[in-house]
């Protein structure tokens, strides 16, 4: 045993740490997520399906060539306490390990199988200086490592700083995020099939803007997946 792992050891006997889905102890060599929330977390499926719901909300809207969420998000729900960890308790690496294990399975899935680069939603310079990260890059670095694909974060920026969209409906969050995204470096997304990432998907309003902005600034194609769909 390591020195490195016999200080960790010690550490969880006295210092147990717990699960960010259900707040249990998590047992020996489980990491962030008990096996018990793996085994029950509602996944969606969606990235066999061309025609599933998150597909479905933004048909008419861009054109993508794909659109698939990991999990459905509901209120007071596991999924809702892990992206709360994630989000507001500096934990980018439940957002890291996530993207890890839905990576697995989107590498051998067109059309995101096929994707050139993985991009990030950006967080405006504003609340990216106040929170310290942006957890759609740490999705987006899991990702990346399962399906061997680069991330190019600094492509994509937020020009606007936007609302907070928790109460607004579909067209407030449009209006809301409407010409917030700028592509910066052009030559990197030229011709190419882009991977869009962001956290959740609710009405689609800032997948859309990203989207669009990639696409009129030369992306071939766009593809976007998210952590939860919310229901």
């Amino acid at each position: 045993m390591t020195i490195k792992r016999y200080v960790r050891d010690a550490i969880s006997l006295f210092f147990p740490q717990t699960c960010v889905g259900c707040d249990r102890p998590l047992a020996y060599e489980e990491t962030l997520i008990c096996t018990d929330c793996w085994y029950h977390l509602p996944y969606t499926g969606g990235h066999s399906d061309a025609g599933n719901p998150s597909a479905r909300l933004l048909w008419g809207r861009v054109p993508l060539k794909g659109v698939a969420s990991y999990l459905y998000l509901e209120d007071d729900s596991r999924v809702e306490r892990i992206l709360y960890h994630l989000k507001y308790r500096a934990r980018p690496e439940i957002g890291e390990l996530l993207g890890t294990r839905y990576g697995e399975m989107l590498f051998t899935t067109p059309p995101f199988s096929e994707a050139d680069v993985i991009i990030p939603v950006p967080l405006h310079r504003i609340k990216m200086r106040r929170r310290g990260y942006n957890q759609s890059a740490s999705f987006a670095s899991g990702l990346s490592q399962s399906m061997r694909k680069a991330v190019t974060a600094d492509v994509l920026v937020r020009t606007k700083a936007s609302e907070s969209q928790t109460r607004m409906n579909r067209h407030e969050r449009y209006e809301n995020v409407r010409d917030a995204f700028k592509v910066q470096n052009q030559e990197a997304i030229s011709g190419r099939h882009v991977l869009l990432v962001d956290d959740v998907l609710t009405t689609g309003a800032t997948i859309e803007a990203c989207a669009e902005a990639l696409l009129n600034e030369g992306a071939d194609k766009v593809s976007a997946v998210t952590i939860a769909k919310a229901v």
